[in-house]
């Protein structure tokens, strides 16, 4: 019988996901990551546990996580959109908590992501998206290490979130009915732009609105508050949508314009990861720019050094330095990479 190891926060699709793994027959040892940021209480997680017969243990990871949130701080100040949910999973949930299981003896490790694993030929494992669409998280595991794949479960894969709330509901788990957060764990109040002030000392961040032809139209409190491609919260009047299309840190200036201004046909992306032999000549997929956008038609071409370029074959909207661009040939992910 194969020992695994279950990252549980607590919440409905982590637990669910031990109660399907303990139903196949599994041995199930449950983990909870204590990250020191926000809400970081293990008693979900240990009621959980408790039901489920399983014994929970707590990692410590505050000082890796302490990593994410450095990160989280330096990419905004340097005008870009970080994404820190992708950076946890490679670096903690499929880095340091694979590393625990390694000590714990458990041969494979799993978590509650909406994402599936296909078995191909010769051991070779494949990253697919999920069954429910609508819940599909492959995009924010683009950087976990292509060998690893073999020893990674995602139950939950095949569900459909109102199914695993159903069976949350008929194991008697307390997570049954909690509302679902959609937000960053240490932020979950939503506001980022205080985090950063809060945590990055004396970072001056604040400074002018100005259109794409350098005339100024207001001012702002920090830049932090701000992605391409965003349209509100912008408190200026300018008579029709104007939109983030640039952000300056080095003169702390926001520049917005029209819609057609964020036009973009291409992009380039650093740090890639590929969890298929890596691509030596340009090919067809399906690209996809922000966790909440759909993949777009496009050709990628390597460029070496862990780069690629995306071309799109139409145009694509708000396009924002710091997010991920993440490969897909039908339901499988390719890889990806980070948005210069």
């Amino acid at each position: 019988m194969s020992r695994v190891v279950v990252a549980m926060s607590g919440g409905v699709d982590s637990s669910v996901a031990a109660w399907l793994l303990r139903r196949q027959g599994r041995e199930v040892l449950g983990v909870f990551i204590r990250h020191g940021q926000g809400p970081s209480d293990p008693a979900g997680a240990a009621d959980a546990a408790e039901k489920l017969g399983i014994e929970l243990r707590v990692l410590d990871c505050r000082q890796q996580f302490d990593r994410v949130v450095e990160y989280f701080i330096d990419e905004y100040a340097a005008g870009r959109t970080p994404n820190p949910c992708i950076v946890c999973n490679a670096q903690i949930k499929f880095g340091r908590l694979l590393e625990y299981a390694d000590e714990l003896g458990a041969e494979f490790l799993a978590t509650g992501h909406y994402a599936r694993l296909l078995e191909l030929a010769e051991g070779e494992v494949a990253l697919c998206r999920a069954a429910d669409e609508s819940k599909d998280q492959a995009y924010v595991l683009f950087g976990i290490r292509r060998r690893l794949l073999p020893r990674l479960m995602f139950p939950l894969g095949g569900h459909r979130k109102q199914e695993i709330r159903q069976l949350a509901e008929q194991i008697g788990l307390h997570a049954a009915d909690r509302p679902e957060s959609q937000e960053i764990c240490f932020v979950p109040d939503r506001d980022h732009a205080r985090f950063v002030r809060q945590h990055g000392g004396r970072l001056d961040t604040a400074g002018e609105i100005v259109t794409s032809d350098g005339r100024r139209v207001g001012r702002h409190d920090g830049f932090e508050r701000f992605t391409i491609g965003q349209r509100r919260g912008l408190r200026v009047a300018m008579g029709e949508p104007y939109f983030v299309v640039r952000i300056e840190p080095e003169t702390r200036r926001v520049v917005i314009g029209p819609k057609e201004q964020l036009a973009r046909e291409q992009l380039i992306a650093a740090g890639a990861n590929w969890l298929v032999d890596e691509p030596a000549e340009p090919f067809r997929c399906r690209v996809k720019i922000r966790y909440r956008s759909r993949p777009k038609d496009a050709t990628v071409e390597p460029l070496g050094g862990r780069r690629f370029r995306v071309c799109f074959d139409r145009s694509r909207y708000g396009i924002a330095p710091g997010q991920a661009a993440v490969c897909y040939q039908g339901d499988r992910l390719l890889g990806g990479g980070w948005i210069e």
